[in-house]
């Protein structure tokens, strides 16, 4: 099987390379393993040079025109066009399309790929119209427009096959024609550590807390400012790596002076696993992951591996994700996540049962594991008649 695959993902191209914003396009990436060729689609940065992620040579790249985003109207608007055209072209190479959305291009790609007879199937990766309300908060009509596409992409979704990241989201697309609940890892089972790695670790010191993620709205990142503060007042060495960057980084920055915490925390900006971010989540002692909305956090799955102790906020498929495997908060809430950090430092038992589940998880959502099974499922779809 030839695949096309489509996401509103930016690129960039260094010479003769091809560069990715972000890491999940190594996992569609990955697919080209199982299948006779991967071509990627999407928007192409019109300045030249390096980004965070290296995409592998063998996988092919279809550009479309840049826009900034869906939230500039105008700007994508003007693009449907051209983009159209340049997918009709991409369709030469491929017999199946997998369209990640919801998004307004990829349901007009679906018209066009059912047009030149090739199979199409869908993929979701997070609750829209939930990204939208906490991302463009004072934007109503955003997140009206986010309703109505998520409710045209769950019509599609009735004679699609569909590909979605976490069981909150499969409960969402339960009417689908086919349905894969899936997690996006970017770690082979060899990288997952042993237990002596938890073990080596001293929990009666200094205490260093990773978080890892955008610095934006939905990630709730002001939180982690507030939950230093609480960890601070018991007199412990507590530490915090913040490893992202983000639109909020600034009133991250603001917000921890306020509470004069400031000293003890670090924001280390995009760290990538190959730079340093695997060596981190292996001598941490704590992972804090505090979202207001998540699919399926690939974060997760990197801490499983490293067998790093996790307190995380239950939301989207977080829960079912990692319940077992991770002590699980409210999202928002200060007290419970201090509580929570404090409780694990303390309990050598509790971190060794919530690693080794972890570690289990990990193994079942490799690398290799989640490719190809994705790679199966797309292989068995049946263009609509």
């Amino acid at each position: 099987m030839r695949l096309a695959i489509y996401s509103d993902y930016s690129y960039r191209r260094d010479g003769e390379e091809l560069w990715a914003e972000l890491s999940v396009v190594l996992f569609l990436a990955g697919l080209a393993r199982w299948l006779d060729g991967v071509t990627l689609v999407g928007r192409l940065e019109p300045q030249a040079g390096r980004w965070s992620y290296r995409v592998p040579p063998e996988v092919a790249f279809a550009p479309l025109p840049h826009y900034p985003s869906l939230a500039h109207p105008r700007e994508a608007a003007r693009a449907l066009l051209s983009s159209a055209r340049s997918f009709w072209r991409a369709l030469d190479d491929v017999d199946t399309v997998w369209l990640l959305g919801p998004h307004p291009f990829a349901v007009a790609f679906a018209l066009l790929a059912w047009c030149r007879r090739r199979r199409v199937a869908l993929g979701v990766r997070q609750d829209l119209p939930a990204y939208v309300a906490n991302r463009h908060a004072g934007r109503r009509s955003l997140r009206l427009a986010a309703l109505a596409l998520e409710g045209v992409w769950r019509a599609l979704a009735r004679v699609c096959p569909v590909v979605v990241v976490g069981p909150d989201l499969a409960r969402r697309y339960r009417h689908a024609r086919r349905l894969l609940p899936v997690s996006i890892s970017l770690l082979s089972e060899a990288a997952i550590v042993g237990r002596e790695t938890l073990h080596a670790k001293d929990y009666d010191g200094a205490l260093r807390v990773l978080s890892v993620g955008r610095l934006d709205a939905e990630k709730n990142p002001l939180l982690m400012a507030d939950v230093m503060a609480g960890l601070a007042s018991d007199g412990r060495d507590w530490r915090l790596t913040v490893c992202g960057d983000g639109a909020m980084e600034d009133a991250l920055r603001e917000r921890l002076s306020e509470l004069g915490v400031a000293d003890r925390v670090t924001l280390a900006g995009f760290v990538s696993l190959e730079e340093g971010l695997l060596e981190l989540y292996r001598s941490s002692h704590l992972l804090l992951h505090c979202s207001w909305t998540e699919g399926v956090p690939q974060v997760l799955l990197e801490a499983f591996a490293a067998r790093l102790p996790i307190v995380a906020t239950a939301v989207g498929g977080v829960p079912e994700a990692a319940g077992g495997a991770a002590e699980l908060v409210p999202p928002g809430d200060v007290g419970a996540a201090v509580g929570a950090l404090r409780s694990l430092a303390g309990d050598a038992d509790r971190r060794a049962a919530l690693t080794e589940e972890g570690a289990v998880r990990a193994r079942e959502h490799s690398l290799e594991a989640e490719s190809q099974r994705v790679a199966a499922f797309l292989a068995g779809g049946r263009r609509p008649h």
